[in-house]
């Protein structure tokens, strides 16, 4: 099973991660939306699991979940914003991975047997990072990887 993974878009859909995203089962959404019409335009490439960021506190994106737990692939997802919020012990809940963003940098870690994966940030551009989206291959386990998107 192939899933797209994507944070911090922050009101920017960029036609670049739509691409990228093109051909996932799943779409995961790791918070601070910013414009509700972005989970409209991820919907119409595959189903989606979302949750809102510390910049989703008004509209109709505030009224995302602040974590979800999704199954894909018959693995556990748990997805938190800020992994710094991380509200369960993802090892005794039986999750393979746990999604955030809020860094908006990519990185992919693996502490006591569950990889920790954040896709970065695929809106605009802070600093210097890159901008990316995150793919997540489930078979016999779960596999990240992070994708930097030509943008211009």
């Amino acid at each position: 099973m192939l899933i797209g993974v994507i944070s911090d878009t922050h009101g920017l859909m960029r036609p670049e991660a739509l691409t990228a995203l093109r051909g996932v089962e799943h779409i995961l959404h790791a918070g601070d939306v910013g414009d509700i019409a972005i989970l409209d335009a991820l919907r119409e490439i595959a189903p989606l699991t979302a949750i809102r960021g510390n910049v989703d506190s008004s509209g109709a994106c505030a009224e995302l979940p602040a974590t979800d737990v999704v199954e894909l692939g018959g693995s556990l997802f748990y997805l938190v914003h800020s992994v710094h919020d991380l509200d369960i012990n993802p090892k005794a809940a039986g999750v393979a991975m746990v999604v955030s963003g809020h860094s908006h940098k990519a990185s992919v870690t693996v502490k006591d047997g569950v990889v920790y994966f954040n896709p970065g940030s695929a809106g605009p551009r802070r600093f210097s990072l890159p901008i990316t989206v995150g793919f997540v291959t489930v078979e016999d386990g779960v596999e990240a990887s992070v994708k930097e998107l030509v943008v211009g």
